[in-house]
């Protein structure tokens, strides 16, 4: 195990971009895979029609090489440049202290409001028209299932980033959050494969009775 953490560094070195856009890609796909066999163990369990009981779990590699791509195209690129910038901004623009709490704070607040819910939102715009979705059809699944992931990634990830930017040197940080990325590419996976569930339609009543409340 350290032997393979040498040769990352070292390849982290040598190709940092490179590096992080294939661990993210691998970590998506296999999160994919993740939220595959859970919905599969899911509608088991509920005798769902499309799902018999004893069928065997068959991996949808098409969908994972989908989602692997979104690791490869968006996470790795994206995230490669944002915690590398978003450290330099708030050292020489902010002029705050490393390490301290406002510091800190200032890297959760931003990397929640801008670079979370822009994820969430590439994600299924992403997966909707992959998956050959109209866009009307992907504009109606992302406004069912952005507010539930936000909420479901804001309880998760600023306890996550506080460990990160307050412990893990900025060329770690991509790999951290990676390492993360499989449960939290398994979380959306899932929820994007969940369709109109019925707890997706309260969220989505919810936002409606907002909207004639607007209205009116």
């Amino acid at each position: 195990m350290l032997r393979l953490w040498r040769w990352y560094q070292k390849v982290l070195e040598a190709h940092p971009l490179k590096t992080q856009v294939v661990s993210s890609g691998v970590l998506w796909g296999l999160g994919d895979v993740g939220a595959q066999a859970i919905t599969h163990s899911t509608l088991r369990n509920s005798h769902h029609p499309h799902c018999q009981g004893d069928d065997d779990f068959k991996i949808n590699w098409r969908r994972v090489a989908t989602t692997s791509m979104f690791g490869f195209a968006f996470v790795g690129p994206i995230g490669n440049y944002w915690y590398e910038y978003l450290d330099r901004f708030i050292r020489l623009r902010l002029q705050l202290h490393p390490k301290s709490l406002k510091f800190v704070a200032a890297k959760v607040a931003a990397d929640g409001l801008l670079f979370g819910p822009l994820d969430l939102l590439v994600f299924f715009s992403y997966m909707g028209l992959a998956a050959g979705r109209s866009f009307d059809q992907v504009k109606e699944d992302v406004k069912r299932d952005f507010l539930p992931s936000l909420l479901f990634e804001g309880a998760v990830w600023p306890l996550v980033q506080v460990a990160n930017f307050r412990y893990v040197p900025v060329r770690y940080q991509l790999l951290y959050v990676n390492v993360f990325c499989l449960l939290d590419s398994s979380l959306l996976s899932w929820i994007e494969q969940q369709g109109d569930a019925p707890w997706k339609q309260w969220f989505k009543s919810q936002l409606s009775l907002e909207d004639e409340k607007d209205d009116a």
